[in-house]
C-alpha cells in the first residue's frame, strides 16, 4: 500500500521559516527595481555589473511580506496607489553556469484587494541576501499581461 504525504508545501515553508526580532535584528538593504509596463525588467538588463535605472533602496528584513512591500513602492510612486493597480514581484538572482542572472516569479499584489500572496515573505521564497526584487507595476486600466516574466526562475 503506498502512503501520500498530507503535509502542503505552504506547511513545510512555515515550518522552516524562524521568525524574525526587528529590534535585534539589523535589516538589509534591498535592491528594487521597478517598471510601470506590466512586464519585469528583461534579464540581459542585469548583465555586466549593470542595473536598470529604476531603483529603489528599502532597508528590510527577510520576513517583510509582499503586502508590506507593496505599500514601501506606493510610498514612493502615487500613481500606483489607485485601487486595482498589480503589482508582479520576481527575484532576480546570479546564475554562476551562465555567468549573468535568472529570474524567478514569486507572487502578485493589487492595491485595495486581499489577495493569496499577500502574505508570502521574502525568506519563504528563499531570496537571499544580494539577489534584486524586480516589481512590475500594472495601472489598474490595463490588464495584466498573461506571462509578464522575461528570463527563467530558479529550480527549487
Amino acid at each position: 500500500m503506498a502512503l501520500e504525504s498530507r503535509v502542503t508545501q505552504e506547511e513545510i515553508r512555515k515550518v522552516t521559516e524562524k521568525p524574525i526580532d526587528r529590534e535585534k535584528t539589523c535589516p538589509l538593504l534591498l535592491r528594487v527595481f521597478t517598471t510601470n509596463t506590466g512586464r519585469h525588467h528583461r534579464v540581459d538588463e542585469f548583465a555586466r555589473g549593470q542595473v536598470p535605472s529604476s531603483e529603489l533602496q528599502i532597508y528590510t528584513w527577510m520576513d517583510a511580506s509582499l503586502k508590506e512591500l507593496t505599500s514601501l513602492v506606493k510610498e514612493v510612486y502615487p500613481e500606483s496607489r489607485k485601487k486595482g493597480t498589480h503589482f508582479g514581484f520576481a527575484i532576480v538572482y546570479p546564475d554562476p553556469q551562465r555567468n549573468g542572472y535568472r529570474v524567478k516569479d514569486i507572487g502578485n499584489t493589487v492595491s485595495g484587494r486581499k489577495g493569496e500572496n499577500d502574505s508570502m515573505t521574502l525568506q519563504s521564497q528563499r531570496f537571499q541576501i544580494g539577489d534584486y526584487l524586480d516589481i512590475a507595476i500594472t495601472p489598474p486600466n490595463r490588464a495584466p499581461p498573461q506571462n509578464p516574466r522575461m528570463g527563467m526562475g530558479r529550480p527549487f
